[in-house]
């Protein structure tokens, strides 16, 4: 659990509320370190990262995503546009005169890890991702990539973004929380192609009330429990009604192409028993838009940061100390 007096709260200049744990560097040589996490989960998430990289004199800041933890949560989608959530995190980093700063993301935050790099990317030194790889922001429909997924990968993976989106998602997880919590972090990570991202099945799964063993510790698994039904759930379903509607596809298309290209360090860190974020499809993109571009597949789930810390501590440091602060 991470120390609550490390926490602040700004309200950024479009009057929301981020709580974010925050450190200094403890030498001029080090940088910032903004992590941000995904889906269902909070700071909390990078608490083994927080230990390691504080130990080693990094600054830090990491933020309760946008409808998470301490956060606000808008009730409207509309609010979870990237350019409006990228700009929240620039506002934190402003207010706390944070320089050379490396962003870091797994799942959506990869996502708004993206979309840093095509709107700010002169505020940051580089970007890593794990898990889920850079999202260009050309034009994307949900329908289009759930389509073209399904014809690469011989199965469906878009199917829980579809259901995440629905009006009833946030009351039939609040009802079946440990059918839910169970398989988001579930030991069998091949229950993401079964019961998870096909079209129908997560709402079965729930309905049904089904449970499988998880890989986090009771502990661990109790308490991002509890933070999540606290949250409301609600307000984080809409980072997915966001991605299967075409709320910010105005604010993609506005992004000049030249933006497109990472021009800063950037790593990769895969998942390669991830069934969803494919770690070959996710790597793919980055040979595209980020020419200065190193990558690490790990034999783990989608969880990467939790199920091998020390491998992805050990790796996230040697890529920041002999590529982007040599």
């Amino acid at each position: 659990m991470l120390d609550p007096a490390c926490f602040k709260d700004l309200v950024v200049s479009r009057g929301l509320k981020y709580r974010y744990y925050f450190s200094s560097p403890k030498s001029a040589s080090k940088s910032y370190l903004l992590f941000l996490h995904g889906f269902p989960s909070s700071a909390d998430d990078w608490r083994y990262q927080i230990a390691f990289f504080s130990a080693q004199g990094y600054g830090l800041v990491v933020p309760d995503m946008l409808g998470y933890g301490g956060t606000d949560k808008p009730a409207e989608a509309e609010a979870y546009r990237s350019s409006l959530i990228t700009k929240d995190l620039v506002d934190i980093l402003d207010k706390e005169n944070a320089e050379k700063v490396v962003a870091i993301g797994h799942d959506l935050g990869a996502k708004i890890n993206s979309r840093l790099a095509n709107y700010h990317q002169d505020r940051f030194i580089a970007f890593a991702f794990y898990a889920a790889g850079c999202l260009p922001p050309s034009g994307f429909r949900f329908e289009d990539f759930a389509n073209q997924t399904a014809q690469t990968l011989g199965y469906d993976v878009g199917g829980y973004w579809a259901f995440l989106s629905e009006d009833d998602a946030a009351s039939l997880i609040r009802d079946h929380i440990d059918s839910f919590y169970s398989l988001a972090y579930a030991q069998d990570n091949r229950l993401s192609i079964t019961e998870w991202s096909p079209h129908g099945a997560l709402r079965k799964w729930l309905e049904s009330n089904s449970t499988t063993e998880f890989f986090i510790s009771q502990e661990d698994y109790n308490r991002g429990k509890a933070d999540y039904l606290a949250s409301g759930i609600g307000s984080s379903l809409n980072w997915y009604k966001i991605m299967t509607s075409d709320i910010e596809l105005e604010d993609s298309k506005g992004i000049p192409e030249a933006d497109y290209t990472i021009r800063k360090p950037v790593f990769f860190g895969g998942a390669l028993r991830d069934y969803i974020c494919v770690a070959p499809l996710m790597r793919a993109g980055f040979f595209k838009y980020a020419p200065n571009f190193t990558f690490q597949d790990y034999d783990t789930g989608h969880w990467i940061m939790l199920q091998r810390p020390e491998e992805i501590n050990r790796d996230l440091l040697g890529w920041i100390e002999s590529v982007v602060l040599p």
